[in-house]
């Protein structure tokens, strides 16, 4: 089975948005030849790798009328999960290196899924998302800032951690509280996604 094929038959997408991905990965990896979006060795699997790894996040989250994406590079998980909900849920990706937000933006006016804000995290108006997410960004500690600062005090944010999982929560416990489920990821092993809500500084 194909990645393509993998992914289709574990998200059962419909022929409209199954075509506006492949416009995200084509545009990718043509973008990706002159811009570092995702790691070159990478791209053979886009589909798991990064459209499925990306897909899965929409399972674990709860329904939201505002999905707010940090530090979308690639568009991973932002763009996937705009495209996807687009009929019920309005994504926002806020990323601050021009080039990564051009890329955004080229994929955003070809797929109509998202806004794009290309601006630093710290300093963007907050977005008051139901839903924030963040892919590869920073440690806990440091990423919990900036979930923070963009999500609604009732919301929630799904993060997808590596195996150092437990190591930054204890380091992020220091100085947040929060309360977290753990679920294992379906593309990765030794990855976890972090469901956390409830975000007060110590």
């Amino acid at each position: 089975m194909t990645g393509k094929a993998e992914f289709c038959a574990r998200t059962n997408v419909s022929r409209e948005t199954l075509a506006m991905l492949e416009t995200h990965a084509g545009l990718l990896k043509r973008w990706n030849r002159s811009i570092n979006l995702v790691s070159a060795g990478t791209t053979e699997a886009l589909w798991t790798r990064h459209f499925l790894d990306s897909a899965q996040l929409l399972r674990l989250a709860p329904p939201a009328r505002r999905w707010v994406d940090l530090g979308s590079g690639g568009g991973f998980p932002g763009a996937v999960v705009g495209i996807m909900a687009r009929a019920v849920t309005e994504t926002v990706l806020i990323e601050a290196d021009q080039r990564k937000a051009a890329f955004l933006g080229a994929l955003s006016r070809q797929t109509s899924g998202f806004r794009v804000m290309s601006e630093r995290l710290e300093s963007a108006e907050p977005q008051c998302g139901d839903v924030v997410s963040a892919r590869a960004l920073a440690p806990l500690g440091t990423l919990l800032g900036h979930v923070h600062r963009h999500l609604k005090p009732n919301g929630r944010a799904i993060l997808p951690k590596g195996k150092n999982v437990q190591g930054e929560i204890r380091q992020a416990l220091e100085h947040w509280r929060f309360d977290c489920k753990t679920y294992p990821s379906e593309t990765d092993e030794d990855a976890v996604i972090l469901s956390i809500g409830g975000i007060e500084r110590a």
